[in-house]
């Protein structure tokens, strides 16, 4: 049979999507993106948006051996910091307690309204994310929790030579 014209397929256009399909860095920027815009609405009400839920809840986990620590681990500037702990703190969602081996140490630790925040917005947040991952099916949202946690841990692990 002949290939006519009005038996043709006609081109399909093509999207950035399409050209950029294959891209790491547009795949992941669009994640990335798509998640902030999701984590910001889910953790909206709390004084540092997505960076105090990650103080909230280091805290709350009792994983905060300093404040410095707490902003070297998170990445954020000490002066940061101070601001976003303070904001915490005067809501009543946090305390600086005296680290119990150095002097000059705070510990920070979540109050019993913190944690009980904390609860709210992790179910947010599981929400969120479960919007974000809905086109994989469960065993690919496992596989994919599972290797960008292997790859944010080991981001900075020594290459060998």
């Amino acid at each position: 049979m002949r290939n006519t014209a009005a038996q043709r397929v006609p081109p399909v256009e093509s999207s950035c999507a399409d050209a950029l399909a294959e891209d790491l860095g547009w795949g992941l920027g669009t994640v990335f993106r798509a998640y902030v815009t999701a984590a910001h609405q889910a953790v909206a009400d709390l004084p540092g948006g997505p960076r105090g839920y990650q103080i909230l809840s280091s805290a709350a986990q009792g994983s905060v051996a300093s404040q410095l620590a707490l902003a070297q681990h998170l990445g954020v500037d000490r002066t940061v910091m101070t601001y976003l702990l303070d904001d915490l703190e005067a809501a009543g969602l946090i305390q600086r307690v005296a680290h119990p081996t150095d002097r000059r140490a705070r510990r920070i630790v979540a109050t019993a309204r913190g944690s009980e925040l904390l609860a709210t917005l992790d179910d947010r947040l599981r929400d969120a994310e479960a919007n974000l991952l809905a086109p994989l099916d469960p065993d690919a949202r496992k596989a994919f929790r599972a290797q960008v946690r292997l790859l944010a841990t080991r981001i900075d692990a020594p290459r060998p030579p």
